[in-house]
């Protein structure tokens, strides 16, 4: 699946963003075009212009045929929840999209000699994930399927924290079943987060199903994804038939076009 990874398509200006956006999508249209037993494509769109990324969404569903779109953890700094964001959310409610969400630069300076990838990213996925689900995003919009690179970042690990403390810090009127219940809507994909203390808590926290391979590359060197498949093939915990769902056939059945 071709998608463009950070900072994404809005560098600088709108105008810019827009023919940014449009240019890479129809690249990737094209490779699938040429090649569709072998590719899909998330389209790119260009947050925080809304009425931009709704029309440019509406275009790379009926023109170009886009297997999904994907989002930036954040939008210069604006995170997805964010409620300026709501009718892009109902327009991918509304075709049943997938959505497949990559972590960014928070808006916040970089540790000293780390490198943005290495410990903020994880960070921010948790954190607009989060935000998604406090502010009720995928609540009320309950057909689209919302894809967490990395792993999820720290959420599986963190998700009781989360379910426990929000009805306590930020709304008395939601229970933790509710927030929980919100959370595990999510799907995962295992790109550079593959490890024997990873793995578990992903596995026993994700929802039958919503675990998806993937790999990160070519963004992650080969020697990487080497190094995480390594640990993905050999750990030991299994159902039997999960190696086998997670390599393929959950990713099938978010995009039956590829199923064959």
């Amino acid at each position: 699946m071709l998608s463009v990874t950070a900072p994404g398509v809005h560098l600088d200006r709108d105008t810019e963003a827009r023919d940014l956006a449009r240019a890479v999508n129809e690249y990737a249209a094209e490779v699938v075009k040429d090649h569709p037993d072998r590719f899909g494509h998330f389209a790119s769109v260009p947050l925080p212009d809304v009425d931009a990324a709704v029309a440019e969404a509406t275009y790379a569903f009926d023109t170009l045929a886009a297997d999904g779109v994907v989002l930036m953890s954040n939008a210069h700094g604006r995170y997805l929840g964010d409620p300026d964001f709501e009718p892009l959310w109902a327009e991918l409610d509304r075709r049943r999209a997938t959505v497949f969400i990559h972590p960014a630069q928070p808006p916040m300076p970089l540790l000293p000699g780390t490198p943005a990838p290495l410990a903020d990213y994880v960070f921010d996925t948790t954190r607009t994930a989060l935000n998604l689900v406090l502010n009720g995003v995928m609540n009320r919009y309950p057909n689209v399927r919302v894809i967490l690179s990395h792993g999820g970042g720290f959420l599986p690990y963190a998700a009781y924290r989360f379910s426990g403390l929000a009805p306590l810090a930020v709304d008395p009127d939601r229970n933790a079943e509710d927030v929980l219940r919100d959370l595990k809507r999510f799907y995962f994909d295992t790109a550079l987060s593959a490890s024997p203390s990873a793995l578990p808590a992903l596995l026993a926290f994700a929802e039958p199903g919503h675990v998806l391979y993937g790999s990160d590359w070519p963004f992650a060197p080969q020697e990487a994804g080497s190094y995480y498949n390594h640990h993905l093939e050999t750990y030991p915990d299994y159902t039997p038939g999960q190696a086998d769902a997670i390599n393929r056939t959950n990713a099938q059945a978010l995009f039956p076009r590829l199923a064959d």
